[in-house]
């Protein structure tokens, strides 16, 4: 263990001694009947320097010792329960650090658990920080603490979208919502966070646990947004002992989940017994993979997408470009396959597969959000050929059990992130929230800070604009400046102290980016934004990358905020200008895609289009149960109006039958001029049972549109027209089947011989 400073290593090493942590209890009470159904193990150091937990936490991570200080804390929590003897049938809530998470021991506390009256009901809380550094390790855990039969909590959610993108993964048995749901005034982030915990409640059973609850005005909410569990102030502060001074309740029945343990095999294994298989080029099934990675990017930073690639040389610049979008834009991406790296772009998780592992012989992409879940689940069957014609057997299915199981295969495979980039969170982060962003530069600003001219030379010798500024005084005035500052404003220091910053703003600075400022200033939390700022008299623009964090005191009162400034003007107009040019080039490429797939004479979807949405619309039914149909219109006369009126009146005739068509058409159903003289219909989306008479409905109404009168050198000619219809799965199973079945009934093709 290699010191952290003279006063705080001893410190630390008498907390590490048995008994050298201690635990406070707050209770978690059910909210309609005020009745305690928990308490929460909060953790404290020795009287001395980290008596404070986030400092006690930062010494020990800075020393190497945050497993050893995370398995004090929990003995020290089981202990405190077992001594203070809490009552059955009342839970123990338990933090874990996500650093230590694969190996934090848990078998020696359950030989403390057992000595508790009755026996204990432990809640192991898990923050969002340990899903995105750890999964493998986070779901092994997981599968640990339900063997040992204690419960999950999903710790602050709310406070990153990565919690709700996780939800159905976990599937916690409380979901603890982070305090600023309470407190805050509601907004539509706020209401898209409820939404989902909402639907994961009702649909799993889980308790929804609200924190933060100061006052009446926070209890109110907290029911308002579904909360039937609340932990705060108005209920109790930590105590050293559980109080007794309420009626004891109980927690909800843990939730059932069918696939809590890590798949030891493959996504592909997980499909059930029976499952219906397709072969597929792998053509198709790269542009099947695009369209699951569009729904990833229309579901946004709540989704996550987990994908294998078979080898590395398949993860090609283009899949280099949209991984870089589903990173950018989801809560949580990773890519698997042979010689793939631990991180294959900034922000990808990734995994080099062993040998043997069958991922390597699959093609899986798997989409699960709050409200949606597909899996595309596929099967390398070896053959040759080119390599985009090597085949698959492959499933597309929307089973969200299905696409959890094979989601936790990939996941468990993950290799954890070498450096946490989060700050550390503590027992007692819900006690003292504003606390924790500044906790690890807290122990190595005291060490500085014992040379301060050594600080003063350090701060002014920086390239980057650094100030400070002092909540406490009236308007926040900035009482330190760096030279680098001064540049920057473009002004004397001694016209920069004292005043509130927000002169370095203007009309066109984006006051999203002020608000969020402001916000995370009144919050205590630190920040991060690019904003436009004015320099100098003359009020020249430049973009300033601001980062904000705040400054404690010893009792933890945030008293000043440091800021560091960088110009990045450059590099916002060059992303600017970039960004313009992949506009008008996305504009070129959309409009070239666009005449590719469209009939120049009808503007209607050409044949080779038409028939690759329906084998789409086709999968997709097969999926839900639901029927398709498909209808032939044929103009019977064409030849002949084309001999009588000449080429340019039948080419317009063809265009006139094409928009009348489409105008009894829903907004989902295809059309397409097919042949020379006719025309294709798909309804897809349509219900099994009725298929059949919705599909003849639809083509008397075609026919009856085609037939109408068009005015042809000047004269009306009323066409007559032929149809026939065929419905997927009675008539055929794929669209050849079904357009000759169409085509026959429309007369168009002989009637085989029975």
């Amino acid at each position: 263990m290699s010191p952290v400073r003279p006063d705080t290593d001893a410190a630390l090493a008498a907390a590490l001694r048995p008994g050298g942590v201690r635990s406070v209890f707050q209770p978690i009470v059910e909210l309609d009947t005020g009745a305690v159904v928990a308490y929460e193990a909060l953790a404290r150091g020795p009287e001395g320097p980290l008596q404070r937990p986030d400092l006690l936490f930062a010494a020990a991570r800075q020393a190497g010792a945050l497993a050893e200080l995370d398995a004090a804390c929990r003995v020290a929590a089981f202990s405190g329960a077992v001594r203070h003897g809490l009552p059955a049938p009342l839970a123990l809530f338990v933090n874990v650090e996500p650093e230590v998470l694969d190996t934090a021991p848990l078998d020696e506390l359950l030989a403390i658990a057992a000595e508790a009256p009755g026996g204990m009901r432990v809640v192991l809380e898990i923050t969002e920080r340990a899903l995105a550094t750890r999964p493998a390790e986070l779901l092994r855990t997981v599968a640990r603490v339900r063997e040992l039969g204690w419960g999950v909590a999903l710790d602050d959610v709310g406070a990153d979208a990565m919690s709700l993108a996780f939800m159905p993964i976990l599937r916690p048995d409380v979901v603890k919502l982070d305090l600023r749901l309470v407190q805050e005034r509601p907004g539509p982030a706020i209401a898209e966070i409820m939404n989902a915990v909402n639907a994961y409640a009702q649909t799993s059973g889980a308790a929804v646990l609200a924190e933060g609850i100061e006052n009446d005005a926070h209890l109110a909410m907290a029911r308002a947004l579904g909360a039937t569990l609340g932990q705060g102030w108005l209920f109790g502060r930590p105590a050293p002992e559980p109080a007794c001074d309420r009626p004891l309740g109980s927690l909800p029945p843990p939730v059932q989940d069918t696939a809590t343990e890590v798949e030891p095999g493959s996504p592909f294994a997980c499909l059930p017994a029976g499952t219906p298989l397709r072969r597929s080029p792998k053509a198709l099934l790269i542009e099947l993979s695009k369209q699951l990675e569009r729904e990833a990017l229309r579901l946004g930073e709540t989704c996550v997408v987990t994908a294998t690639f078979q080898e590395a040389r398949h993860f090609t610049p283009s899949t280099t470009q949209r991984y870089r979008d589903l990173v950018e834009r989801t809560g949580f991406v990773c890519a698997l396959g042979e010689g793939l790296p631990t991180e294959p772009l900034p922000g990808l998780r990734g995994a080099d597969l062993a040998p043997g592992d069958p991922v390597r012989g699959e093609w899986d992409v798997v989409v699960l959000a709050p409200h949606f879940s597909v899996a595309l689940l596929a099967r390398d069957l070896g053959t040759p050929g080119p390599d985009l014609q090597r085949e698959f057997e492959y499933a597309l299915t929307y089973d969200r059990d299905v696409a959890v199981r094979a989601a936790r295969s990939l996941l468990g495979r993950v290799v954890p992130r070498a450096h946490g980039a989060a700050p550390a969170r503590t027992a007692a982060t819900a006690a003292t929230p504003a606390a924790t962003p500044a906790a690890a530069p807290a122990v190595l600003g005291e060490q500085l800070l014992g040379d301060p001219a050594l600080v003063r030379r350090a701060l002014e010798a920086t390239p980057s604009g650094v100030c400070l500024v002092d909540v406490r005084l009236p308007d926040q005035p900035l009482v330190y400046i760096n030279p680098a500052f001064a540049r920057l404003a473009g002004m004397p220091a001694e016209e920069l102290l004292g005043r509130n910053c927000r002169f370095l703003q203007g009309a066109d600075t984006d006051p999203g980016a002020v608000a969020r400022i402001r916000a995370a200033i009144a919050a205590g939390e630190e920040c991060r934004e690019v904003l436009l700022n004015h320099r100098g008299p003359d009020r020249t623009p430049w973009y300033n990358e601001l980062h904000l964090a705040p400054v404690t005191d010893a009792t933890g009162a945030v008293v000043q905020y440091i800021g560091v400034q960088v110009d990045v003007t450059e590099q916002v107009l060059a992303q600017r200008a970039l960004e313009q040019e992949r506009d008008r080039t996305r504009g070129y490429l959309a409009r070239i895609e666009e005449l590719s797939v469209t009939d120049p004479l009808t503007g209607l979807a050409t044949r080779r289009h038409v028939e690759e949405q329906t084998e789409t619309a086709l999968w997709n039914a097969r999926c839900a149960g639901d029927a398709v149909a498909l209808v032939v219109v044929a103009l019977d006369a064409f030849a002949s109006i084309e001999e009588r009126y000449g080429a340019t009146a039948a080419e317009q005739l063809l265009a006139a039958t094409g928009q009348r068509l489409r105008a009894r058409l829903r907004r989902g159903d295809l059309v397409a001029r097919w042949a020379r003289d006719s025309f294709v219909v798909v309804l897809p989306g349509l219900a099994a049972g009725s298929a059949g008479r919705e599909s003849d409905r639809v083509r008397t109404e075609l026919a009856q549109a085609a037939r109408g009168p068009v005015l042809l050198a000047g004269a009306p000619v009323v066409t007559e027209v032929s149809t026939g219809a065929a419905c997927f799965p009675a008539d055929g199973d794929d669209v050849t089947g079904l357009l000759v079945v169409a085509e026959r009934a429309a007369g168009r093709l002989p009637v085989s011989p029975s």
